[in-house]
């Protein structure tokens, strides 16, 4: 029997401390394009947390900082699949101007790349395997 996951966005899958937000800025561990900016730091889970940091400095109107934060929490919800396990990412926009299209292709990447940067593969939890206990 197959059993395919859900693409949901739960509450266990968001960041909301403020300890977890200054454990990933601090980490300095981050990837960056033209529109966004992903922070990550290892969690000790078996999933990806996500946390979105949108500064009323950059994206002015509170109405566009909710759309921009609506299309982050739903690109990271259907490529949840595709995203490093056991690492919390904090994306930052650079501006309002972030469409679907470029989230929904940017943040799998970014994650991976800073994934890569703490030494997390793809699809795969920061656990040790037993021959590395």
């Amino acid at each position: 029997m197959t059993t395919t996951s859900r693409a949901t966005f739960g509450r266990h899958e968001r960041i909301n401390e403020p300890l977890a937000f200054r454990r990933a800025f601090d980490r300095k561990k981050s990837a960056s394009d033209a529109f966004l900016v992903v922070y990550g730091v290892e969690n000790g889970l078996e999933f990806a947390r996500l946390g979105i940091s949108v500064s009323r400095k950059k994206v002015r109107r509170a109405h566009d900082r909710n759309r921009v934060k609506r299309l982050i929490r739903e690109a990271f919800r259907l490529s949840k699949e595709s995203l490093p396990q056991g690492i919390d990412l904090v994306v930052v926009p650079r501006s309002g101007a972030l469409s679907f299209e470029h989230a929904s292709q940017a943040i799998p990447a970014l994650a991976q790349a800073v994934g890569r940067r703490l030494g997390i593969r793809p699809g795969t939890s920061n656990e040790p395997t037993r021959a590395q206990r």
